[in-house]
């Protein structure tokens, strides 16, 4: 029985998520088809930019969140290699409403320097995923 209740949990969970996504890539000016997610532990997903910084000319840009990190926006490496983070939105919210993330990326693109401070922000603890529930859209 415990099965089938996460099961559900994990059902609403993946589509809320997905939900929330697409708001954040409409919000950029992006559709769906920008996005993909990982439903492994911790959750992942990345969202395709389709323009590149002055600073890394040669290099694709996404955004890309997680549950424990939440949004950062990072750079394509060498073939093979794990992206170049640049910047993480940091704050206390993992799940931050589209416009933050839209701000973050604006300011970014403009050549503003932000930063969540060194490293990368713990903003809570990989799985749990009814925690976050409450805070996605329903759909």
């Amino acid at each position: 029985m415990s099965g089938l209740i996460d099961t559900d949990l994990e059902f609403w969970f993946q589509r809320g998520l997905r939900a929330y996504l697409g708001e954040v890539a409409r919000a950029l000016g992006f559709g769906l088809e920008s996005c993909t997610v990982d439903v492994d532990v911790p959750v992942s997903a990345y969202v395709a930019v389709d323009w590149r910084l002055r600073r890394f000319p040669e290099r694709d840009v996404a955004l890309l969140w997680d549950e424990v990190h939440g949004w950062a926006v990072a750079v394509e490496a060498a073939c093979g290699e794990d992206m170049i983070v640049l910047s993480y939105l940091g704050g206390d919210d993992v799940l931050p409403p589209p416009r933050e993330v839209v701000r973050f990326l604006t300011a970014l693109r403009a050549g503003v320097q932000v930063s969540a401070g060194p490293g990368s922000p713990v903003l809570r603890r990989a799985g749990r995923h009814q925690e976050l529930l409450a805070l996605l859209p329903a759909r």
